[in-house]
């Protein structure tokens, strides 16, 4: 589970407890406003270390079911993006991945906008300062930094791992673009991916699960129910 920006361990065990009820194991990943800022010591090690853990564990058990929030999604795209460069060494691991959740995922577009706010969510003067930092940032830093996350983006929309998907999005966050987020859907679909959408027309940046909970809940048990075999069922004793 790749959490948001500056995510309370409170609120990430709400999604962490949807699974450890039913059986699963857990594994939470996250980035710092400074890993993300300067990819090439920050955000990219912690994809690296990632993908160790996931290629330490046991094969011949391991289901994987990815789940993404908002900056997450930039995570999982720079894990991609080393998957993708040795796909002969990663294609067990990717083989094992059986589904994909992504909730409000963050683009490269929504950078300025996105940081600030999970940095001063309640003070609108040091968003506005953080804001013209990072559209200096990325204009400043290409090769250190903006151009990493370009690249981690198209891996995200041209994903090598095709396991099946869920979205969730609403029409009025402006940092989980609708609009970047339909086109992950519409190309996904263009691959033969199974997508599962559920678009809001008003909700919240990671915060669908508390503002929705009936509806999410429901596209969640349903997923699993449909991605993992009867076996995988019974070992992780869902409960949804």
């Amino acid at each position: 589970m790749m959490t948001w920006l500056l995510a309370r361990k409170k609120h990430v065990m709400k999604y962490c407890d949807l699974y450890l009820k039913n059986g699963f194991n857990v594994m939470t990943c996250a980035i710092t406003p400074w890993q993300f800022f300067w990819p090439l010591t920050g955000s990219q090690v912690v994809a690296e270390q990632l993908l160790s853990v996931l290629e330490s564990q046991d094969r011949s058990q391991q289901r994987l079911i990815v789940h993404g929030f908002s900056v997450g999604a930039y995570l999982w795209g720079e894990a991609l993006v080393r998957m993708n460069s040795d796909l002969t060494r990663y294609q067990p691991l990717m083989s094992n991945i059986v589904g994909q959740i992504w909730d409000s995922a963050a683009d490269v577009t929504e950078t300025s906008k996105g940081l600030p706010f999970a940095m001063f969510p309640k003070n609108a003067f040091l968003r506005s300062t953080m804001e013209k930092y990072v559209n200096y940032h990325l204009k400043t830093f290409y090769e250190a930094a903006t151009q990493h996350y370009l690249r981690a983006s198209q891996l995200f929309h041209t994903t090598p791992v095709h396991a099946p998907t869920v979205i969730f999005v609403s029409k009025n966050d402006l940092i989980g673009s609708f609009v970047a987020n339909e086109k992950c859907k519409e190309y996904w679909e263009s691959v033969g991916m199974k997508v599962y959408w559920q678009a809001w027309e008003k909700s919240r940046h990671v915060s669908h699960l508390m503002l929705h909970r009936e509806t999410y809940l429901k596209i969640f048990y349903t997923f699993l129910n449909d991605v993992l075999n009867d076996q995988q069922k019974q070992a992780v004793q869902m409960r949804g």
